[in-house]
């Protein structure tokens, strides 16, 4: 995060022993005391350049509350202007500055949108040009302005979604004459597979821009006039790329583009007749959805997928649905809905076979199913942990045993959240030990995600300070998620 007003304490007041003292114990009862006092900061300006409201600002003050977040610690480095490394992070990125960068705010010219554009193939190869070409001149401004993006929700993701229940409309006229054959088809499918393998293990925005390419370069070769049967092929290419485009976007905590480009994805599917890609996509939107607390949302999203897939979508794509299904009833609260649909999800994938469905799928198997039903668990175990902590970590073992490190991100989040499986019940030195496997797993990969859900877990480590395992615990996190 940059800060927005950098500097406004002076080296004087940064240097006393006192404040120092208090900083790298994150103790910041202390830290804003002494700051009204030496700093000459009211305790509103310090709400204001933390992000804060003052009254939360009064409860830190008075002890009754603790500041345990890893992103308000950052917040309140960035916008008091204190130096990384007298809270034990990394150099903040406005260190290297002299003076602030202000960025102009996201307008609606910036990001090409889906909203009004027709379900008919050819726009749906503009809007893939459109896309990427503004995501490949992305310069930092640009990019600042897409992480400030927020995902369209409600009554307008869904309407503009409506059209994938209808054939596509038909394309007028011809565009120039293509001679792409099946053979380059299918060096593009084998590049597209192995984009989508890249992103389902490590995660994160390394190979972005190279996705990107190939989906302009795919786009450019639809803009011509191809053979049907290319043409069909090329559209389901384009799908798969758009959407390995979105999950690294959403990894890379871009969740407007990710979205454009999960709308681009069901598109194409829908312009080359891949129905059940298009159910994926639709269930990928759906996870984005439940991440962004939108359950209603996603449960209409994952009602959308069955219902235009329900005559051509095989077991296990149908039980993946399913523990979408179960995570949107879990996140309303809705213990029976959750259990139904993750008994169907478990029958689904027992009927399934290696060799009936689509390579894109095959991930998921009882490992997947184990990890997903512990990480829906570890939701419910939030709220009441007697109940379905240990339950929740039974699972998401299971899910370790099966699959080890070499499924990469998601063998870090299952190491994350039976860490705090253990802390929720209660064994403080067990997950001390897990939150250690945890951090050397998350080194691991570059994904947002692992390091959002890390930073969740960060707040168990705090008020532990009595303990030394906890305590390396805590600082392994910190050290990893301000490196």
């Amino acid at each position: 995060m940059d800060a927005t007003t950098p500097g406004l304490l002076t080296s004087d007041v940064l240097d006393r022993e006192d404040i120092r003292r208090a900083l790298a114990e994150h103790d910041f009862a202390a830290v804003f005391t002494l700051i009204k006092k030496w700093g000459g900061l009211s305790q509103n300006r310090i709400a204001s350049a933390c992000q804060l409201t003052p009254g939360k600002v009064s409860t830190i003050i008075s002890g009754a509350q603790r500041v345990t977040s890893f992103e308000v610690v950052c917040r309140i480095a960035d916008g008091l202007g204190i130096p990384g490394g007298l809270l034990g992070l990394a150099p903040r990125p406005w260190e290297s500055r002299t003076s602030p960068q202000h960025d102009p705010p996201d307008t609606p010219g910036d990001r090409p949108g889906t909203d009004e554009i027709p379900w008919r193939p050819d726009a749906t190869v503009d809007l893939a040009t459109d896309l990427t070409r503004s995501d490949l001149v992305m310069d930092r401004r640009a990019l600042t302005r897409a992480l400030a993006g927020a995902a369209v929700t409600g009554a307008a993701l869904l309407d503009s979604l409506e059209g994938w229940l209808v054939p596509a409309a038909t394309v007028p006229g011809q565009r120039r004459l293509g001679r792409l054959g099946m053979r380059e088809v299918e060096e593009l499918e084998t590049t597209a597979r192995a984009f989508r393998q890249w992103d389902h293990q490590y995660g994160g925005g390394l190979r972005r821009k190279a996705v990107l390419g190939q989906l302009a370069e795919v786009a450019g070769a639809l803009d011509e006039h191809q053979a049907p049967a290319v043409t069909d092929r090329l559209y389901r290419v384009m799908a798969q790329l758009a959407g390995t485009a979105a999950t690294m976007a959403w990894d890379s905590g871009l969740h407007r583009r990710a979205q454009d480009y999960y709308r681009l994805a069901l598109r194409a599917a829908h312009a080359g007749g891949d129905v059940v890609f298009g159910a994926n996509v639709l269930a990928g939107m759906a996870r984005q959805m439940l991440y962004r607390d939108r359950a209603d949302d996603a449960l209409q999203l994952i009602h959308l997928a069955q219902e235009g897939a329900r005559d051509v979508i095989g077991p296990r794509a149908r039980a993946m649905l399913h523990t979408r299904e179960a995570w949107a009833y879990a996140a309303q609260g809705r213990i029976a809905g959750f259990h139904r649909a993750t008994a169907k999800a478990a029958e689904d994938l027992a009927a399934a076979r290696t060799d009936d469905e689509p390579y894109w799928i095959a991930y998921f198997d009882e490992a997947e199913l184990a990890g997903v039903t512990g990480g829906r668990l570890l939701d419910l175990a939030r709220t009441d942990p007697r109940r379905h902590a240990l339950q929740a970590a039974d699972e998401i073992r299971a899910a370790l045993t099966s699959r080890g490190a070499e499924a990469g991100r998601s063998h870090a989040l299952d190491r994350i959240g039976l860490a705090e499986c253990q802390f929720l019940a209660g064994d403080i030195q067990g997950a001390a030990a897990e939150t250690a496997l945890a951090v050397q797993a998350a080194r691991g990969t570059q994904s947002g995600r692992v390091r959002s859900q890390l930073g969740q877990l960060y707040p168990y480590t705090v008020g532990h300070s009595a303990s030394r395992p906890v305590r390396e615990a805590r600082d392994s996190i910190r050290d990893l998620l301000s490196s």
